[in-house]
């Protein structure tokens, strides 16, 4: 069923004011958002902010909570606690009309669709994982890019270490102790660090497993890790994740995966049982095929952020391909987004006004890494680089001081704090599976799914 949020006459929207349509509730859509807040007044403007989920995700303390370093929730903030004026709507982008300046959303508890019309609007939907179409990747790879993902690796670490304490077969062991990390930029190597934190905090409960049995492995295809920043970060991490015992794997590429293992493009397999995707990223689908130009995926914006050839139409984060200063791209970091964000209000009250907007123009304050027990690196300004417990404090302190909401630096800091008292969480939760579902239906009286069980024993096998 289909209600639109306002009619339309003539192509125009019926209500005198101008309508702003925000898709995507990440660093790029929500600073967007806010800005349009503290720079326009009600009667100004309506503006309105589109995302799937209801609240947005601290992306650069991810690897923090698959590790179980972090809970959950501390590293999320609620979009409606962000915003004062902006109306919300938890839903899917589903289609974009561009000649009739609508959005079609569909809502992500009832289903039902909404036509949401629009005179400016601005893609900030962020990106996607994107597995290259290697076979076997997309089935039985963890990806680590959502809450769900960090959550997902999480209980399946904690699965295959319960599995591998009691199995009597040393091939099968073998698999369940080698944990491969695809992807060497910051995802990849901050993962693998944080993982051989968690097995450090808690193989005192798995009594049959030793350090020595476990084989952590990180692959990265290029000739260096943190291909996209200094040389000397990248060398450094690589150094210092060999210490901790973790396989760093250079020039190294991957041809897919099978229920054996991760198959590499030199004929080799290493047999193993979990396999963490951070290869790559890509826009999200809903910006493909509107007829724009894109550069690997991502919509071609002018400087200021517009869309050539489409007024009104704007993009930021990672799904903007902006020119940079010095003839080359604008990197799709979060760093940048936090700033793209501000630029696009900006650049959208000065068209409301009939002034001319301005390009963005940012230099990076640097790039940082942490590396697990009490390691970093860093590239201040791009030009100095420090390593070691200097560059994890700075790394702590910076990201703290960006986490949104004093509530949520508070309980981060906290769990830093138990952290380093006390060892990590084991618990495997299982509350959002198939087979939760079902004893809970079986204890409550109601009738269950007969083809649960195979459901979920289907969902394990592909995750």
């Amino acid at each position: 069923m289909e209600t639109s949020v306002a009619p339309y006459v003539n192509g125009k929207a019926s209500s005198d004011r101008p309508r702003i349509v925000v898709l995507g509730g990440g660093f790029a859509g929500m600073t967007t958002a806010q800005g349009l807040e503290r720079r326009l007044y009600t009667a100004d403007a309506e503006i309105t902010l589109v995302s799937r989920e209801n609240f947005s995700l601290f992306t650069p303390m991810l690897p923090e909570v698959s590790s179980g370093n972090l809970e959950t929730r501390h590293v999320i903030t609620p979009v409606r606690a962000q915003l004062n004026r902006t109306r919300f709507m938890l839903g899917d982008v589903r289609n974009v009309d561009l000649a009739n300046r609508t959005v079609t959303v569909e809502h992500m508890i009832t289903r039902a669709t909404q036509v949401v019309p629009y005179d400016h609007l601005v893609f900030a939907l962020g990106s996607v994982t994107s597995t290259f179409g290697l076979p076997g990747i997309a089935e039985r790879a963890l990806p680590l890019k959502t809450l769900e993902d960090a959550e997902r690796v999480r209980n399946h670490v904690i699965s295959v270490l319960e599995l591998a304490a009691i199995t009597s077969d040393p091939e099968e062991r073998k698999r369940l102790l080698t944990f491969v990390f695809v992807g060497g930029g910051f995802t990849g190597v901050e993962a693998a660090g944080e993982m051989m934190d968690f097995f450090r905090s808690v193989l005192r409960y798995y009594r049959p497993i030793t350090k020595d049995d476990l084989d952590v492995v990180l692959v990265e295809g290029g000739g260096k890790l943190l291909p996209d920043l200094a040389r000397g970060m990248g060398e450094y991490s690589a150094r210092s994740l060999v210490r901790r015992g973790v396989r760093v794997l250079v020039n190294t590429f991957v041809a897919g995966a099978d229920e054996h293992g991760l198959q590499l493009k030199d004929g080799t397999t290493i047999p193993t049982r979990t396999i963490v995707w951070s290869a790559g990223v890509k826009p999200s689908p809903a910006v493909e095929n509107l007829g724009f130009e894109y550069r690997r995926g991502a919509i071609v914006v002018n400087a200021d952020f517009s869309i050539p050839g489409h007024p009104g139409l704007w993009a930021a984060g990672d799904c903007a391909s902006a020119p940079s200063a010095d003839g080359g791209r604008v990197p799709a970091t979060a760093q940048h987004a936090l700033r793209e964000g501000p630029v696009v209000a900006d650049n959208i009250v000065a068209t409301l006004r009939g002034k001319p907007t301005k390009a963005f123009h940012y230099e990076s304050l640097g790039m940082m890494a942490s590396l697990g027990a009490r390691q970093g690196v860093a590239a201040i300004f791009n030009k100095y680089i420090i390593s070691g417990f200097p560059a994890w404090a700075l790394w702590r302190t910076y990201y703290l001081a960006r986490l949104p909401g004093l509530d949520r630096q508070a309980r981060v800091a906290f769990d830093w704090t138990l952290g380093l008292f006390f060892a990590r969480d084991i618990a495997e939760l299982r509350v959002f599976s198939l087979r939760a579902q079902q004893r809970s239906d079986q204890e409550a009286g109601v009738a269950p799914d007969e083809n649960i069980v195979e459901k979920d024993e289907a969902a394990a096998r592909h995750s």
